[in-house]
């Protein structure tokens, strides 16, 4: 998997760092009449697509919301499918996309996953810690209002033990205590399949993130898909609350 970026005429207006919602694996099956599993299994597909389009633009961050901590509501057997393929993506892409000089990063409540993946993502980190061309973060077992919880719960100990006071809590402490504190705010965010809502995800840090909704399914999710939301992305204007 190449993903060396390129210098091309949308650089000056380049994201730093794209996040994904990628939605309508389910409905791509349904349309197909198979079954959703198989709806997974193309979605992983678009996932190369991603990362590969994310590197040949010159983008620095792509994070993707892979599973959510609401997803294990969903039927144990689609969980468990979801959990192979998640094992399946690992083994397959991670000799690849360290030649590639992808830096593997994760985000959620990794205790929740089965021991081998756990494995696998510390594996998949380790691996690539040295990379630098993009940064790939995999929100798993992820929920935007967990994490926002779990950081005012390590402020409160804090506070208990008298490290902080109540008054030193600001934002940069907050963001300092949250999954994504090795990353910057996502500049864009991309949801596909036509919804229009942020589900949980990185709600803190997306909150001056630019957000394009795409109609096309995320198993369909091509290269020209990521370009056609970065361009929207390139006619925006960021005031982040000023003039």
């Amino acid at each position: 998997m190449d993903v060396a970026p390129s210098h091309n005429s949308m650089d000056h207006s380049l994201p730093q760092h794209v996040a994904i919602i990628m939605d309508g694996n389910g409905r791509w099956a349904a349309k197909r009449s198979l079954q959703r599993l198989k709806g997974h299994e193309q979605g992983a597909e678009a996932v190369r697509e991603a990362v590969r389009g994310c590197g040949e633009l010159g983008i620095s961050y792509l994070t993707l919301f892979a599973f959510s901590s609401e997803n294990w509501s969903r039927p144990v057997e689609e969980v468990n499918h979801l959990m192979g393929l998640i094992r399946y993506f690992f083994r397959k892409e991670l000799a690849s996309m360290n030649d590639a000089g992808v830096r593997i990063n994760f985000i959620g409540d990794l205790s929740k996953l089965p021991e081998d993946i756990q494995g696998l993502a510390k594996e998949a980190k380790e691996k690539t810690k040295a990379n630098s061309k993009l940064v790939l973060t995999i929100a798993l077992s992820y929920g935007s209002h967990s994490e926002i919880t779990h950081a005012v719960q390590r402020l409160a100990k804090k506070i208990q033990k008298g490290d902080i006071s109540p008054e030193e809590i600001n934002e940069t402490l907050i963001s300092q205590h949250l999954d994504t504190v090795e990353l910057p705010d996502p500049d864009l965010l991309i949801r596909t399949s036509g919804e229009k809502r942020l589900s949980n995800f990185l709600l803190w840090q997306s909150a001056y993130a630019e957000l394009v909704f795409l109609d096309v399914l995320w198993p369909d999710f091509k290269k020209s898909d990521l370009v056609q939301a970065v361009e929207e992305y390139g006619t925006r204007t960021r005031r982040f609350g000023a003039l």
